[in-house]
């Protein structure tokens, strides 16, 4: 009986049936995609700063609300890891999954929690180092800096206990456990609110209590993950020699979470501002689409003329034709620039009526409409570079500005004082600097090697 169970044709007959398990699990899964939790986990973040700074106010005082909301920028940046590796592994994993890729998706896992924990591990090692100068240069005044600098502490100090809970909820929520992933952070957001009004009612512990709850909601959130990894229901194993084979897929799970983590914590900075910001960001978002239409279109073209004229090798027409694209579109965009600057809240009543909200969807634009002059010579640099096969610094480009540029400008703008949705929305043309200095060292980079591609 044993050696018939082992037989080939039964080994593979085992593999189609899991295979076929694996097809409907995707298909029945109500969030194939990551996106719910994602928002979920949004949301989760935020009503526990706001609890916390109801509780720090009322508790001790609000200036300990002023450290919370000071602190966001870094905790944000900290938490990014979780986020866009989490997001992005579930949607890579998800494919694959319908895929019937149940080995591969299996290494895509465990190169996520790899990369996961190793890169949240730096943050715990700098928290003794970087915790109190940044609190230093956050705070405004000597009590802000005491208060602020135990809170920092905590977060970096358990970032790996954090982003490990952000990143399997994400995952769990396509592996046949929808209900698990987005309970363990429903459960770890009230053990957090609770502890918070313990620790802070009938402790000393003062704003490392306020710190303490939290990781201890999120510890509390992985206790609730493990009948996960006890389950045999789930098709992802972890598994470190497939994980290293499957190392070259981080990048494209980082790429898949990039720019979904952009487009969440760009809400959760938005909605902290305020209602009448966060409809009006809304409102903004909507124009901004049809304003950018022009240079999508522009970067599809530059891309499909430059490969069919690398095809026939003719290299002065790309330069010609990648040329005449900058200074055409930069042109015409200068147009839609002064319109959108100026005539932006005209626009915004096409949607809304409310003088608070155009207001601020004019604000925004106003702020993001310098990007218009600026992006045509980005999308046809990345026209350019797809036209010629030179994907991976696209790619590069793309992960780099949604991560490390977009997201930490948009929260430092926003924790100026008086900041308003103008400050946000100048967010957009400083990633858009930093993509062409990008691909102008790119292109410099592409002259000196003189290969067959270098064409510039």
């Amino acid at each position: 009986e044993e050696k018939k169970e082992n037989a080939p044709g039964n080994r593979s007959g085992r593999r189609d049936e899991a295979e076929e398990q694996a097809l409907v699990l995707v298909q029945r899964s109500p969030l194939p995609d990551g996106e719910d939790p994602g928002v979920l986990m949004v949301m989760a973040m935020q009503l526990g700063n706001i609890v916390d700074s109801i509780l720090v106010s009322g508790i001790i005082d609000i200036d300990g609300m002023t450290a919370i909301s000071l602190s966001l920028p870094v905790l944000y940046f900290a938490l990014i890891i979780g986020f866009a590796i989490g997001v992005g592994g579930a949607v890579t994993i998800s494919v694959m999954l319908g895929k019937r890729q149940i080995k591969e998706a299996s290494g895509v896992f465990s190169v996520c929690m790899i990369a996961d924990v190793a890169l949240s591990l730096i943050f715990s090692a700098l928290a003794p180092v970087v915790s109190s100068p940044l609190a230093h240069f956050l705070a405004q005044t000597p009590r802000l800096e005491e208060l602020l600098m135990p809170y920092i502490y905590m977060y970096l100090l358990f970032t790996p206990l954090i982003n490990v809970c952000i990143l399997v909820s994400n995952v769990v929520t396509i592996d046949n456990c929808p209900k698990l992933g987005a309970s363990c952070l429903v459960i770890a957001t009230v053990v957090n609110l609770g502890l918070d009004y313990f620790f802070l009612k009938y402790t000393s512990l003062g704003m490392y209590g306020a710190g303490l709850s939290t990781v201890i909601g999120y510890g509390v959130g992985n206790f609730v993950l493990i009948p996960y990894f006890l389950s045999k229901k789930r098709m992802l194993t972890l598994n470190l020699k497939e994980g290293l084979r499957q190392l070259r897929m981080l990048w494209q799970v980082v790429k898949a979470g990039a720019s979904q983590v952009s487009f969440l914590v760009m809400n959760a900075i938005i909605n902290a501002m305020g209602l009448i910001e966060s409809a009006g960001y809304g409102v903004a978002q909507k124009l901004i689409a049809f304003v950018m239409l022009i240079p999508s279109a522009l970067m599809q073209s530059v891309s499909a003329f430059v490969a069919q004229n690398f095809g026939a090798q003719n290299y002065a027409r790309i330069r010609e034709g990648y040329r005449k694209s900058i200074f055409a579109g930069t042109m015409f965009c200068t147009g839609v620039f002064l319109i959108s600057y100026f005539g932006g809240g005209l626009m915004s009543r096409a949607f809304t009526s409310d003088p608070a909200v155009i207001k601020a969807s004019h604000l925004y634009i106003q702020g993001f409409s310098f990007d218009c002059i600026l992006t045509c010579y980005l999308f046809s640099s990345i026209g350019l570079l797809n036209g010629t096969g030179h994907t991976f610094p696209v790619l590069m480009q793309g992960v780099t500005s949604a991560i490390f540029v977009r997201i930490p400008s948009a929260l430092l703008l926003s924790s100026i004082a008086g900041a308003t949705l103008f400050h946000v929305g100048l967010a957009a043309p400083i990633t858009t600097v930093y993509g062409i200095v990008f691909f102008w060292v790119t292109i410099v980079i592409m002259k000196r090697r003189k290969t067959e591609k270098a064409l510039l």
